[in-house]
């Protein structure tokens, strides 16, 4: 497929206007901003980059990556373990809700205007809830997107939530929040890299306070986000 059309649907994939929800959860962020935990940019980008570079961010681009290569290998045994493990790394019900409704939503979407045969790959191994980076790396795989750039795309994607989310609950002005995009893009492939070169096995997180945060927010009294 040429590079022109690759990069087209993955900017339609991951743009903030597919229909996924993603402007609807901050990933824990609400409760850390409700905390003063992240009270100006300089604290807002601190958190983000910790996401982006030791939590759900490159977790996630690891088992994007992981879902790609079983698809394109034709390795049924490796998707539904890449599956079931994405499923249980959710370390809260919020964050457990914020994945699987994008990723069922995504799928949806993708079905219905870009259906390939990876789909039904997936849903003959694994018959529960799908995390969004498997349901992105599957679907990417289907068409032939090469893996590196839809692990930088999903990236960008995410720090971009995180970084509108923020921008909103601080709130920070416009220019804050394109500073932080311009802090955090030199990471994305970076974090990419190392994604991609993670085993399965080792996949890990380090955002502890930020799981703590999550779990806050579950009963956090005023709220504008779902997680």
């Amino acid at each position: 497929m040429p590079s022109d059309i690759n990069l087209l649907r993955l900017m339609s994939w991951l743009s903030p206007a597919f229909p996924v929800g993603a402007y609807t959860y901050s990933h824990g962020l609400e409760a850390a901003v409700e905390d003063n935990l992240i009270r100006d940019r300089r604290s807002a980008e601190e958190w983000i980059v910790d996401l982006v570079t030791r939590g759900a961010g490159r977790t996630d681009a690891t088992l994007l990556a992981h879902a790609w290569r079983a698809v394109t290998n034709g390795d049924e045994s490796l998707l539904a373990e890449t599956a079931e493990t994405a499923a249980a790394l959710s370390a809260t019900s919020e964050l457990a809700l914020e994945t699987e409704s994008q990723g069922r939503a995504f799928l949806k979407a993708v079905d219905a205007a870009w259906p390939t045969p990876a789909l039904e790959m997936l849903a003959r191994v694994h018959d529960g809830p799908v995390a969004y980076p498997v349901a992105v790396g599957v679907t990417a795989a289907g068409h032939e997107l090469p893996l590196t750039e839809a692990a930088v795309a999903y990236l960008h994607a995410y720090a971009g939530n995180l970084i509108s989310a923020v921008v909103r609950l601080v709130p920070l002005g416009q220019t804050d929040g394109l500073r932080l995009t311009r802090a955090v893009e030199p990471l994305l492939p970076k974090v990419a890299g190392a994604a991609l070169a993670t085993p399965l096995a080792s996949v890990a997180s380090a955002g502890f306070v930020a799981d703590l945060k999550s779990m806050q927010h579950e009963t956090q009294r005023t709220r504008l986000f779902r997680s």
